[in-house]
């Protein structure tokens, strides 16, 4: 069977440079307590993962790329495959807290993949003692995967493949009874084929689809003809995160109990936990710009992923399906419940298509343009020079597993990620709920997030601040 990479799929290759790297990366704790002898070794890690390789064809397909993209790449089988080429491990260094933990963490992350060949690697970090909160004996288990073969969706399935449900090995998901084929590689005259066939479908499809846009479009101008000129002029402000980035990463995470980040809703009739979320990554924006005089005028913006999938339908280990909406974070609004409710009423327009529209019409856009035409497109805005400012911030939600997950009959604590960054956005905010707790973690770089920990600590604040406005209440 051929697999070709759709646009959404592919564009994540052709915006890729030396210092923009479109890998994503989950970052998992495990206490080996609950394992059999108290102990999981490296090989045994191995062996588990090899166990489980045939729930996703990610594990041993790499790319078939085209000379000059005149289409999109295909996914074949890796002839040459080595599970053990994918994986590797160390020790954490002296004195082994959590700050060495997470610059440890962001340098795997700064480094680029071995496109030549499956483009995942885990990476095991032993030797976190020294961390409050993490169990003596723990190790973590750092994921990448490129985000041209997943979306945050999908690497979520494709993870809970490799777990337990138990610590006796029960899998935490049904395994598929044959192995995921990895695509064969097409002859010469079946691309050429496909590659006439996509380039003269294109502008038909994609004057279908704007056509389809077209209502939303004419609605949303109406409004804005609505708006004070000021207020149109506003715009995206800028910020310490709207610059060139370097392949320098920064890591930090917090995490709270989601009960607690659910008990929040209370604060605002309707809100949801999403816009918790939001709520708390806003107010924690505005006291670090704040206290580096730095808060513009105007309100942050934020895109945020959309899982596009069919509702009820379990998502697929491979590609992406997403889309996306732009949101005003409120970060002009200092009380933290008029904020809450601020973005609540964003949240409620941007669901509607009132707002948040560019993005969504971009994504589906891309899907019609030839791929000789949107890897250049995706070259050019990839470079420091052109790079438009679209938002200040990603923030992205995924809902993980409820329950409690096993490897190798060591217990799952903590998980974290890391996102991709891009010229002109410079700060990724992944969020993530797993067994009754939910984290925040910040991808940044060096440059533009020195103190990272600050940010943090500011997550933390603002998080406390709502919950004692809640107290208050009660």
């Amino acid at each position: 069977m051929v697999q070709q990479l759709n646009a959404q799929d592919a564009q994540f290759l052709y915006f890729q440079t030396g210092d923009q790297h479109t890998h994503i990366m989950g970052i998992y704790i495990y206490d080996p307590s609950t394992a059999p002898g108290g102990k999981v070794r490296f090989k045994d890690i191995v062996q588990q993962v090899r166990s489980r390789m045939g729930a996703s064809s990610v594990f041993r397909r790499k790319l078939y790329r085209l000379p000059l993209d005149f289409d999109h790449p295909y996914w074949v089988e890796d002839e040459h495959f080595d599970l053990e080429a994918h994986m590797s491990h160390v020790r954490l260094p002296e004195p082994g807290d959590w700050r060495q933990f997470c610059i440890q963490v962001a340098r795997h992350f700064s480094r680029p993949m071995d496109m030549n060949r499956p483009l995942w690697d885990i990476y095991v970090i032993e030797g976190l003692d020294r961390i409050p909160g993490i169990a003596p004996g723990s190790y973590a288990l750092l994921h990448r995967v490129h985000h041209s073969a997943i979306d945050g969706t999908a690497g979520a399935l494709m993870f809970a493949a490799l777990n337990d449900r138990d610590a006796a090995g029960t899998p935490a998901i049904t395994l598929p009874a044959e192995a995921a084929e990895p695509g064969r590689r097409p002859a010469l005259e079946e691309v050429l084929t496909r590659a006439a066939i996509a380039n003269m479908r294109s502008p038909f499809n994609l004057a279908r689809t704007a056509m389809t846009f077209m209502p939303n479009i004419l609605g949303a101008f109406q409004d804005s003809l609505k708006k004070p000129v000021g207020e149109l002029a506003a715009g995206v402000p800028v910020t310490r995160f709207n610059d060139t980035v370097s392949p320098h990463k920064m890591f930090d995470a917090a995490t709270f109990p989601l009960a607690e980040i659910s008990a929040l809703r209370k604060l605002v009739d309707g809100a949801t936990i999403n816009d918790v979320v939001l709520a708390i990554c806003g107010g924690a924006l505005r006291r670090y710009l704040e206290s580096h005089g730095e808060l513009p005028n105007d309100s942050l913006v934020a895109i945020a992923p959309i899982n596009a999938r069919q509702s009820g339908k379990q998502a697929e280990t491979q590609g992406n399906n997403i889309s996306a909406m732009t949101l005003k974070l409120s970060t002009t609004i200092a009380d933290p419940v008029e904020r809450l409710r601020a973005i609540r009423a964003h949240t409620v327009d941007a669901k509607e298509a009132k707002t948040g529209l560019s993005a969504r019409i971009m994504t589906d856009l891309s899907r019609h343009i030839p791929g000789a035409t949107l890897a250049g497109i995706a070259r050019m805005m990839s470079t420091s020079q052109i790079a438009i400012r679209q938002a200040n911030v990603l923030i992205s939600n995924v809902p993980g597993p409820q329950t409690q997950l096993f490897m190798n009959g060591a217990r799952l604590t903590n998980y974290y990620a890391m996102g991709p960054l891009a010229n002109n956005m410079g700060l990724f905010l992944s969020i993530l709920s797993y067994n009754g707790q939910m984290s925040f973690s910040i991808t940044s770089e060096r440059v533009m997030l020195p103190d990272v920990g600050v940010l943090k600590d500011m997550i933390i604040a603002e998080f406390s601040d709502l919950r004692a406005r809640l107290d208050v209440a009660s």
